[in-house]
């Protein structure tokens, strides 16, 4: 009986050693998704900036007929810039993402971010063209994006492809929501309208759009890059979430298993102290 308490007594501090860790793990995914969503809106502002510097620097575009919608990139012809989780306890996230994208899987050229989401890839029998280890913290992604932006124009100056779309993670009044945006060609319909006076500059005009372009990029990048970090990190939150209260159910199961214990080891004394008494009495 005492066996059997101590192995009881030793498992509820397992248990709630355990249920410490989650809770950590908890409160630092919610740190840094509540980071990721407040440094979304300055990459916004940024982006915003540089993509006012584009239609400027263009002016505005002389009317002309239309020509109908562009025609859709051939097979092979397409780049997908894909957002997979770094780390684990994340639930299904990296199989969602490329769940959303499975129909292009076979054609496209596939730039994979995140370890996890690079083990699940493989997994599939998926070869990226390219990936990278997703930043542990948000100050390292403008670092990671200067990586992929030059492996992106590596793979166009190889004819790799001529569009690139970005795929990344959402987390939307908490659900799942994968998101696809066309990175390459830029979208000039995106564009806000120039100002009325174009700007004067020194650069030629061409050299002064492609580097306000690579700026532009870069800034889409670190957008996607965090919205990624935060759904991951809001993945965890939801996982660690479920840790915890199964956990709570486990720690009442083996309380109330303790309490029963302890009580059939008092019974069990009282029983023995009855029993010496009498036995005691009878041997007189």
């Amino acid at each position: 009986m005492t066996d059997r308490l101590a192995d009881v007594s030793a498992r509820i501090d397992g248990i709630r050693q355990l249920g410490a860790v989650v809770n950590a793990m908890k409160g630092i995914a919610a740190a840094r998704a509540r980071t990721a969503r407040t440094q979304i809106e300055a990459v916004d502002r940024y982006a915003a900036t540089i993509a006012q510097a584009i239609a400027n620097a263009i002016g505005p575009a002389p009317a002309a007929p239309s020509a109908g919608p562009p025609a859709a990139p051939t097979e092979g012809d397409r780049g997908l810039l894909v957002f997979g989780a770094e780390q684990g306890f994340v639930g299904a996230f990296s199989e969602r993402v490329l769940d959303s994208i499975e129909a292009d899987l076979s054609t496209a050229s596939l730039f994979l971010i995140g370890t996890r989401g690079l083990s699940i890839a493989m997994a599939r029998g998926l070869n990226p063209v390219w990936s990278v280890a997703m930043a542990a913290h948000t100050p390292g992604i403008p670092k990671m994006a200067d990586g992929v932006v030059k492996a992106i124009y590596r793979a166009l100056d190889a004819g790799r492809f001529t569009r690139m779309d970005v795929v990344h993670a959402g987390w939307v009044s908490g659900q799942f929501q994968a998101v696809r945006q066309v990175l390459l060609p830029i979208d000039l319909s995106d564009l806000p309208p120039p100002l009325a006076t174009r700007p004067m500059t020194q650069l030629p005009t061409p050299t002064l759009i492609t580097s306000l372009t690579g700026d532009y990029l870069h800034a889409m990048i670190c957008k996607a890059a965090l919205h990624a970090y935060g759904a991951e990190n809001e993945a965890r939150m939801e996982a660690m979430s479920a840790a915890s209260s199964q956990i709570t159910r486990e720690l009442r199961q083996f309380e109330a298993t303790l309490r029963r214990v302890r009580q059939e080891a008092i019974t069990a004394e009282i029983i023995e102290l009855g029993t010496g008494v009498t036995t005691a009495r009878h041997g007189r």
